[in-house]
């Protein structure tokens, strides 16, 4: 097995922790990419890689992004994320959870843990119970922080209609037809916000009983999931697992708008020039996905009620606006020009 340093997707991490307890199985990974503007934050995926590597590989890339997102969402954060290694039963266990959280919490703050794949409100409520250093817990009605599912789907939401409003000169998206990868908690989110606009709908999950329940809800079609990336539409919405933008998939897209959820759409920095070089629009994934760690952060800082997240959320759009413009100046890809504006507020501009 590599090294960290010696991975591709090692950016000068502060801190990568692995965590190891043979009693309940426990295998994890926590990376900390940058604490410039305050503690590593981000959530903890639970998810079987066919290699540790793998594992390894995921928490590098995410944890950058995790910096990335927090520093464009002008949160007081630095990155970090964790994964935990699932065997292939994908069993997990309050002993897992015990000796996960003690591990964070061995980490003294450096990172502060919420929810991601594979990991819900009752896991990070186990975990809570052997660090503080957690959010996305439950909240009482009205107050700030729980699930940043809906939070991030209401970015996203916004979002795509800023990429909407900028190519095709449209402020509404009824008609529009958008094909949405994933029926989880932010796909399923931003197919409602869609709907009510009066969007045409195409969803595509690995779970077709999922994606079928969500089709149902929003008077949507299913298709299968491996057309969805090739499928004529007027927006595509990636909200599922990440790099699903390779130099096959982009060459058969037939998007003019690609924004979505999913964390590291991009599979290599390589890919954003190949997008930008078809013309397609591409709403930079951390800039647009940010909603829920914004809810979260407001939990776990407390600077901030329900009405002062959400007008956090809606400055989403212009942001993107501003990595848009910069692109049109430049003519760099927008990834790129958000890359670089994220890389200077963390210090290594």
């Amino acid at each position: 097995m590599q090294s960290p340093w010696e991975y591709p997707d090692f950016d000068d991490h502060e801190v990568v922790h692995f965590v190891t307890d043979r009693k309940s199985g426990l295998k994890a990974i926590i990376a900390v990419h940058s604490t410039h503007l305050g503690p590593g934050a981000g959530g903890t995926r639970f998810w079987h890689y066919a290699k540790p590597g793998e594992a390894i590989s995921d928490a590098l890339r995410l944890s950058r992004g995790m910096s990335f997102k927090n520093a464009m969402a002008g949160l007081k954060l630095g990155g970090g994320k964790a994964v935990i290694l699932a065997d292939e039963s994908r069993a997990k266990t309050p002993e897992m959870l015990r000796a996960y959280g003690e591990g964070v919490d061995r980490l003294g703050g450096a990172y502060v843990t919420a929810e991601d794949v594979g990991v819900g409100v009752p896991d990070l409520v186990e975990v809570s119970k052997y660090t503080k250093f957690v959010s996305g817990l439950p909240v009482a009605a009205g107050a700030v922080g729980g699930d940043p599912g809906p939070h991030t789907s209401y970015g996203v939401f916004l979002g795509v209609k800023a990429a909407v409003r900028r190519k095709l000169g449209r402020d509404s998206l009824s008609g529009l037809h958008i094909a949405i990868q994933g029926a989880g908690s932010v796909a399923g989110g931003l197919a409602r916000h869609a709907a009510k606009e009066s969007a045409r709908i195409s969803i595509a999950d690995i779970d077709q009983a999922r994606a079928q329940k969500l089709a149902d809800e929003v008077g949507g079609s299913v298709v299968a999931p491996d057309q969805i990336l090739s499928m004529e539409a007027d927006v595509l919405s990636p909200c599922a697992l990440g790099a699903i933008l390779t130099e096959e998939s982009i060459a058969a897209l037939r998007v003019p708008i690609v924004a979505g959820g999913a964390n590291n759409q991009l599979a290599t920095p390589a890919d954003g020039d190949r997008v930008h070089a078809r013309g397609i629009l591409y709403a930079p994934d951390y800039v647009i996905n940010a909603g829920g760690i914004i809810n979260v952060a407001s939990e776990y800082l407390k600077d901030a009620d329900e009405a002062g997240v959400k007008a956090k959320i809606e400055q989403i759009p212009g942001r993107l606006e501003s990595i848009w413009d910069e692109s049109d100046a430049t003519g760099r890809n927008p990834a790129d020009v958000a890359d670089t504006m994220a890389q200077r507020l963390i210090g290594r501009g």
